[in-house]
């Protein structure tokens, strides 16, 4: 089993930019400190919700920063940026780290970014899949050309080629961001494993997970592909030394930062979107995911394990708001759950 932390950067109400920022480079730092597997990056524009633009340009600094753990971006939303250009960086990331760099891309959602970065609503709601095998194709082969919906142009060579990285890696793993049956099928059909998000339980992820290994074999995927897909979960993890405390610390802070965050979301096309209770959201999270005694916590990633065959835990660990809790928070996490599940 694999436990990192999914790291927003999110800027709760009353804190500066540069604040969240800060807690996310530290929250990562103390994450190698702590033997975390992995730090996951979310990337979001225009809101609160997420100060972080771009989680490449994040994890090259932290990739700088740190010499063991895996730095994965969760994700790289792929409807607003060239495939190409995403590709050149992934590459140069797994090149220069040594491997220790991992690509989630998803598709985002109906934002106003798409107006901003000149995408177009056509980019969000069919344009993915094109863009998808565009961006795998320039981390497998050695030259380029395309003649699609979106992109075409002439043939140009890989510049950094990912298999040049001194590792056994042939390329940077690509992670999809899955929410519905279209976006299983998707990862399936091209072997790549997925993310799951931390709003979902154990029932329900292992059904998609079910019916990615139905598409996957459907598409002539080999059984040890099959089975050697690791999925990632999403979650939510804060440690106290009894279960109310580590409750109330999420339900005092994330129902304001999830509000703040969440109400600046501008639909390109002004359609309307239902917008989750913050607190009944924040409570949901606090009963499907590792919230409580260390013992409790171990207890519950084994059982999501066990239940759904999923490997890699991406947990959201500033759930708190605070940098000195989110710190001891990670510590608490390497140091007092993590050896049970070893």
């Amino acid at each position: 089993m694999h436990v990192g932390s999914f790291v927003l950067a999110a800027q709760f109400p009353g804190q500066g930019q540069g604040e969240a920022l800060h807690r996310a480079v530290r929250c990562t730092e103390v994450a190698e400190e702590a033997g975390l597997d992995t730090v996951w990056l979310a990337e979001h524009h225009f809101v609160p919700y997420g100060t972080c633009p771009s989680a490449v340009t994040l994890a090259a600094l932290l990739l700088g920063r740190t010499q063991r753990i895996r730095v994965g971006t969760a994700v790289s939303v792929l409807p607003t940026a060239h495939p190409v250009a995403l590709g050149e960086q992934a590459a140069l990331l797994h090149v220069t780290s040594g491997g220790r760099f991992t690509l989630g891309v998803g598709r985002g959602g109906p934002w106003v970014d798409l107006e901003v970065f000149g995408a177009g609503l056509d980019a969000y709601e069919r344009g993915f899949p094109e863009s998808l095998d565009l961006l795998l194709r320039w981390l497998r082969e050695p030259a380029v050309s395309a003649s699609g919906d979106r992109f075409s142009f002439r043939e140009v060579p890989v510049v950094p080629r990912p298999s040049e990285a001194l590792t056994e890696a042939p390329g940077p793993e690509v992670v999809v961001a899955c929410t519905s049956p279209a976006s299983v099928r998707l990862a399936a059909e091209r072997g790549l494993p997925m993310l799951l998000g931390m709003h979902v339980g154990d029932e329900e992820k292992a059904e998609m997970i079910a019916v990615w290994r139905q598409f996957a074999r459907a598409a002539g995927r080999s059984p040890d592909e099959i089975r050697g897909a690791a999925h990632v979960s999403a979650g939510v993890c804060q440690i106290a030394d009894r279960r109310t405390q580590a409750v109330e610390t999420l339900t005092k802070a994330m129902p304001g930062w999830l509000k703040y965050g969440l109400d600046a979301h501008v639909t390109v096309d002004n359609r309307p979107r239902a917008m989750r209770d913050p607190l009944a959201y924040t409570e949901l999270l606090c009963g499907l995911h590792p919230v409580g005694t260390p013992r409790l916590c171990a207890d519950r990633l084994a059982a999501t394990s066990e239940r759904t065959g999923i490997s890699r835990f991406a947990l959201l660990v500033e759930g708190s708001g605070d940098l000195a809790a989110t710190e001891e928070n990670v510590r608490r996490l390497g140091a007092e759950v993590l050896p049970h599940l070893r």
